[in-house]
Formats: C-alpha cells, sequence, structure tokens
C-alpha cells in the first residue's frame, strides 16, 4: 500500500531568535559604533547613505514596487574578462574568469582570508549513544582550538557537535548546519520553543537527514566570530589581527563563518564515520548568506542549502527592493562584510559617491562560484514571515542568471531560457529542481523547514548516494514516513483537525484513507452515502504501519478534535513487510493506548485486519493477528469488529468482487460490507445520523492527479 508533528526549526535560526533576545548592551554598541567610525575614517568616507527602513508606514520605507526594483538592470558579465574577451570554455572559467571574480569579492566585498590565518586543533570532548526520531546516532561534541601561541589574550574554540547513524559501518554525508550545537537528548531552550511553528508540521531537519542515512554537524558560528561589529577586534579575525582593528580588505563576519565550516570540513576529513566527499553546508538568512559564501570559495562541499539569504547572500545588490546595500553599509551589519563594502554606501567622502552600481560583482556570480556543484536557493513567503525585504523575485533573477556558467562546465541549471531580466518566479511550491542548479519558494517563513523533504532526496539523487537501509523499528514505537508526499499529506491532516466538526474519526491506512479520498470519486461517493450526518472524517494514510500511524496521532492529527467514535484499521502493511502477527497487535494495542490519551471519552472500533489475497502465505497471519486483536476488547470503551466472514471463505479465500486486482484493496462491495457493520455501532453510540453535516472537507493524495 502507498502512502507526520515535531516542530522544525532550523538551527542556524534559533542562534539568530536567540541572539534577538538580548540587546546589545550599551558598551557594545558604543564599541561597534566607534569600530564602524573608524572604518570610514580609513576609507575616507565622511557620510554614507542611511539604509532603507523595513517598516513601510516609515518616511524612509523600502522600495517594494517592481517598476523602481530595477535601477541597474544589467548585472556584470559572468563570462567576459576585464579586457573583454569573452570565455566560452570550462578552462576559460577555471583559470580566468573564476579568479578575477574571486578577487573582487575578496578585495571590494567579503574580504580576504589572511595568510596566518591560525591552525586548528579538533578534540573530542564528549560522546554519546543517543536516538534522533527513532533511529540510534552517535553524538560527539567537538571543540577546534585555534593556535593562539602568537597572541595569547584572544583564545577561541570553534564549538560543533557531529551526529551520524549508528547503523553503518562506511562513511555517511554530512550536512553541516550554522547553529546551536546540541545533543539529540539536550533540551530546547524555552526562549526557542515559540519559533518551533515557522517550519510547520514536518518532522525535523536533523530527523529527516538521519533517516535518509545522513549525518549532520551543528557548527556554531558565534564560536568563530561574534555577530556585531563590537567584537571584529576578538573572535578569529581579532586574533588574527592581535586585538587591532581590520583593514579595509581584511574578512569580515561572513567570510570568517564561512572559515570556521572550512575547518570543520577539516575535521570531517578525518573522520571515518563521514564521507567527506559528500559533505554539506546549510544555513538560514544571516547565516544563508554565510553558507552561500562557504560553498562559493571552498570547492570540498558538494552541496548546499541557502535558506532566505536575502542581501549580501542571493539577492542582488544592484535590486531596489527591499534590503540594500546602504543597510549592509550601516553599524548593525557592516561587519560582515569586508570594510571596503563600506565605500558603495557612500553619499560623500574624498571619492565621492558610490552606489549599488558601482560594485564590480554581484550576488549572481556568489552563485556562479558554486558550479557546477549541487546548489539549492530556498524562500518562503512574506504572509508566513519570509519577508519582502529579502527580495525573492530578485534572488530568483540572480539563481537564473548564475545557471549560464553552470551550463558551461556541463551541469544543468534550472532549464530557464527567459533572460534574467525578465524571469519570474515559478508559482509558490513548485520545484525547479531537475539539475545541480535548484530553486523553491514554499509556503512557509522565514525558515528552510519545509524544503528539507524537497533538499535531501535531490542532494542524494545529485551526489549519487543511496542510503544504508534504516535498522527497523519496533511495532509500538512512533516512526515517521520521511517522503515529500507523506509529510505534504500529514500537514493537510492537521489542518483537517482545524476545520468542521468531527465526530467520527476513521484512522489508518490505505484501506482507510481511499474511502474517504478526493482521488477516489466513487469510493468517497460511498463514504458520503452511509456517514453523512455523523460528521465523519477520514485520517488514513497510505502504505502506514502501526509505527506511522503512531506518529501521526502524536503529531498533531489528533489534536483540535473531540470525536465520540474513533474507527481504527492497522496492521496490514505491518504483515506485508514482514512482521509477524504479535508485532501488528503489538502496534495497534499502541495506538489505541495513544488514542484513549487523547480522547478518552471515545469509544474506539478496532476493526480486524481485512483478508488479502495479494499474498497467500498472509492469510494464516492475517487471522492469528485478528485473534489477538480480539482480545483487546475491553467490554467498554474498546470494540472489536471482524467483517471478515462476508469477505472471505474459511480458508481465507476472498469473495468475487470484494477486492480491486491487487487482493488487497476493497472494492466498493467490500467497503459496504464494512459500513453495514458500523452503521449500527455508530447508532448505538452516536444515535441516528444527523440531516445536517459538519465534518471537515474530504483531502485527498497530494500527488494524485485524479480529482473530483
Amino acid at each position: 500500500m502507498r502512502s507526520q508533528r515535531v516542530p522544525v526549526l532550523c538551527a542556524s535560526l534559533l542562534l539568530i531568535v536567540s541572539g534577538a533576545g538580548a540587546q546589545p548592551s550599551p558598551n557594545q554598541n558604543a564599541a561597534t559604533a566607534e569600530d564602524h567610525r573608524n572604518m570610514m575614517e580609513q576609507l575616507g568616507i565622511k557620510a554614507l547613505r542611511p539604509g532603507p527602513s523595513g517598516n513601510e508606514n516609515a518616511p524612509n520605507h523600502a522600495n517594494y514596487d517592481e517598476a523602481k526594483a530595477n535601477p541597474f538592470p544589467d548585472y556584470p558579465d559572468l563570462l567576459t574578462l576585464k579586457s573583454g574577451k569573452r570565455v566560452t570554455t570550462a578552462e576559460g572559467w577555471w583559470k580566468q574568469r573564476r579568479p578575477e571574480i574571486v578577487e573582487d569579492f575578496e578585495r571590494e566585498v567579503l574580504g580576504r582570508v589572511p595568510a596566518n590565518a591560525p591552525k586548528v586543533t579538533w578534540s573530542v570532548v564528549r560522546e554519546s549513544k543517543e536516538k534522533v526520531g527513532p533511529w540510534p546516532v552517535t553524538a560527539r561534541q567537538l571543540k577546534g582550538h585555534l593556535d593562539n601561541s602568537a597572541f595569547p589574550e584572544i583564545t577561541v574554540d570553534i564549538d560543533m557537535v557531529l551526529v551520524t547513524p549508528s547503523w553503518t559501518t562506511s562513511g555517511v554525508p554530512v550536512m553541516i548546519m550554522f547553529g546551536r550545537p546540541a545533543f539529540p537528548s539536550d533540551p530546547v531552550p524555552p526562549a526557542f520553543a515559540r519559533f518551533a511553528a515557522m517550519a510547520g508540521t514536518d518532522p525535523p531537519s536533523t530527523t529527516q537527514l538521519i533517516g535518509a542515512g545522513w549525518g549532520y554537524a551543528l557548527l556554531n558560528p558565534g564560536s568563530v566570530q561574534a555577530d556585531n561589529g563590537a567584537g571584529l577586534t576578538k573572535g578569529v579575525i581579532g586574533l588574527v589581527n592581535r586585538g587591532q582593528r581590520r583593514k579595509p580588505d581584511d574578512w569580515g563576519a561572513l567570510r570568517a563563518w564561512a572559515w570556521g565550516a572550512s575547518r570543520a570540513l577539516d575535521y570531517l576529513e578525518s573522520d571515518k564515520t563521514v564521507d567527506a566527499k559528500r559533505v554539506g553546508i546549510e544555513g538560514v538568512s544571516r547565516y544563508g548568506k554565510a553558507a552561500l559564501v562557504t560553498m562559493a570559495f571552498d570547492p570540498r562541499f558538494a552541496v548546499v542549502l541557502v535558506g532566505s539569504s536575502g542581501e549580501g547572500g542571493a539577492k542582488p545588490h544592484r535590486r531596489n527592493f527591499g534590503e540594500a546595500v546602504e543597510n549592509l553599509t550601516g553599524s548593525g551589519e557592516y561587519h560582515w562584510m569586508a570594510g571596503n563594502f563600506l565605500k558603495y554606501g557612500a553619499a560623500e567622502s574624498n571619492f565621492g559617491a558610490k552606489t549599488a552600481g558601482d560594485i564590480p560583482v554581484d550576488s549572481h556570480q556568489l552563485i556562479a562560484l558554486c558550479a557546477p556543484r549541487a546548489t539549492f536557493i530556498s524562500y518562503g513567503v512574506p504572509e508566513k514571515g519570509d519577508a519582502k525585504w529579502l527580495d525573492q523575485q530578485g534572488s530568483y533573477m540572480a539563481t537564473v542568471a548564475a545557471g549560464e556558467v553552470f551550463r558551461l562546465l556541463g551541469a544543468k541549471d534550472l532549464g530557464v531560457t527567459a533572460d534574467y531580466r525578465a524571469a519570474k518566479m515559478p508559482p509558490v511550491n513548485v520545484s525547479q529542481m531537475d539539475g545541480k542548479l535548484a530553486w523553491r519558494q514554499h509556503d512557509g517563513g522565514h525558515t528552510d523547514g519545509p524544503n528539507w523533504k524537497y533538499f535531501i532526496p535531490w542532494a542524494s539523487k545529485q551526489l549519487s548516494y543511496s542510503a544504508p537501509a534504516r535498522p527497523l523499528v519496533s511495532a509500538d514505537t512512533p516512526e515517521p514516513r520521511l517522503d515529500a508526499n507523506s509529510i505534504v499529506a500529514h500537514a493537510q491532516l492537521v489542518e483537517k483537525t482545524k476545520s468542521g466538526q468531527t465526530d467520527v474519526y476513521f484512522l489508518g491506512d490505505s484501506i482507510v484513507r481511499r474511502w474517504g479520498a478526493t482521488d477516489y470519486p466513487e469510493l468517497l461517493a460511498n463514504w458520503k452515502a452511509n456517514f453523512t450526518g455523523w460528521n465523519a472524517s477520514n485520517f488514513g494514510w497510505g502504505a502506514d504501519r502501526t509505527q506511522n500511524i503512531l506518529w501521526r496521532i502524536q503529531n498533531g492529527e489528533l489534536e483540535n478534535v473531540k470525536p465520540k467514535a474513533v474507527v481504527l484499521l492497522a496492521g496490514t502493511n505491518n504483515l506485508g513487510t514482514g512482521e509477524s502477527a504479535a508485532d501488528a497487535v503489538k502496534g495497534v494495542q499502541a495506538i489505541v493506548a495513544a488514542i484513549r490519551a487523547k480522547v478518552p471519552e471515545a469509544a474506539i472500533i478496532v476493526t480486524g485486519i481485512m483478508q488479502r489475497n495479494d499474498k497467500p502465505a498472509l492469510i494464516a497471519a492475517v487471522n492469528e493477528a485478528n485473534t489477538g486483536l480480539a482480545k483487546l476488547a475491553d467490554g467498554g470503551k474498546v470494540r472489536f469488529l471482524d467483517i471478515n466472514g462476508k469477505l472471505a471463505d474459511a480458508q481465507g479465500r476472498l469473495f468475487d468482487g470484494m477486492m480491486n486486482p491487487d487482493k488487497l484493496h476493497p472494492a466498493v462491495k467490500a467497503y459496504q460490507i464494512w459500513a453495514d457493520a458500523l452503521k449500527p455501532v455508530l447508532t448505538e453510540l452516536l444515535g441516528p445520523p444527523s440531516t445536517e453535516d459538519r465534518a471537515p472537507a474530504p483531502t485527498g493524495d497530494p500527488s494524485a492527479k485524479r480529482t473530483l
């Protein structure tokens, strides 16, 4: 049979919100202002243009009018050398044009990694056997000590946690994620809890990664370099500069964070549990910028997920839409960039005034530096909190423009043939993921959480990675489904709990799901004919085993509802995948217990597993399981209903017309038999059906093409 709610928040966003919760001290603000003023003096800048405001009611609010968004419509040419010669070969890109672009970014935008950057020595602080979701992992806390023998006054230790699956001896791909380094068992600080809903109902990215046979590393960028101007005389930048202020082409925090990620990769290259050729980097918001910078400058990284990066990331500097260059040159964000970048916000200086149009490079070139490796640009929607400030449309234009280099290097880009100036974003939730360069705007907020379910299989495909089989999970242990379609379906079912009125709650696998699904109109008609007036809602999902049903009802699908009766049919997929009858009974028993804990007043009608003839060897297993399920009836809230006597003969052979040709899924005739057995019970529990039905609207398979 075919076709889950742990709140998820990307690790990098947790760092941002934790930082946002604490206001800078007056001393920090003063030190930042002084450092900013010093850089302006070094550059001969007398005044900077103020950046636009994100408050649309402010006099200097940001522009959100597309008609005014492109004052500099022509971006620096990707494949034309400074000499004017056109690059037409991969060799010309690698040996000539790419070095020119790198030099411009290092000198004018991001700064240079110094030649005397310190050596990092890694050590394991602690190690623990834990679980991520239901799966066993090994977690290690790591410390990367920077050699400070040249300036002992500053100590820098990179903080990172590495988590890898415990069930394989081969090295696995790993995503380095800018975020709070925590063991799976560590509690999430209360300050972060209110942000957990931002990524919706999807399983956490860490669970999805481990379940897909990947590992992950949580790297604290703040342990490399502070996220403020006052910290520029500390951290790795301050250590290299021996506590002195930066020079104009010295690196900023973005480049320092990227350097820290590269040092983390140094360690991973020495770890046998890691496939160092398949290491990726991820971040959101300012750490999305850092992830893109990491990928652009370190060719060892195989894949990147760039989340909601905005100005300084995927958004073109030349676009007048939302956040602007002048915001990055102000005292709140200048520390991310090289000192020289302040020139492009100058209103008055020794060299006159400069604007975004004077910057020798732009974001499409930063994306192009990632080519031909797997590069995924992710955004959300303004309606959910991924503000227009980030300029999703401009970022898409830059991604389209970068495709020219991917194609030159033999890699498939987005497949968009339109000129980047005319390129329009695809609709929300429409993926452009057929090549090494990918784009997807999800329908969530300022997070990449909703895109992980698409990113992981895409990345595995791009890296030619086939994951080892996951260890079996006990039938009474919650286990999420990780395919994107099941995750989307779970979100729909959680949303269903918030509408209408549910008095009869059907729960199970595809046999349940099809009965009330929009993609099976004949079965839906039968459902309505039998249950209209009882406010019956269908919460089945195809291919679910008891483990998956448990996960779903423990993660939102049994919230917001107070059913008077729950009709449960589960276990056949456990038998079909090799689990025993006793396993199936144990799993159903766990579901019954979970239902009773959440809706203790509801009656539970456990339906016997329907006989199946697709695998004759399972006939006896079905009978054995039903014998065990019958014992769950307690003479009170839990009842047992077995209709197999009307579906099949004493030997388990199905009567004609009961099942579809697959000999597994019921036809209308069998569903009517089930309905006829249920209706007297429902009448006893709820009374006769009403003339009015308040059940939520039916749902279906999100991927199905068949609709009403």
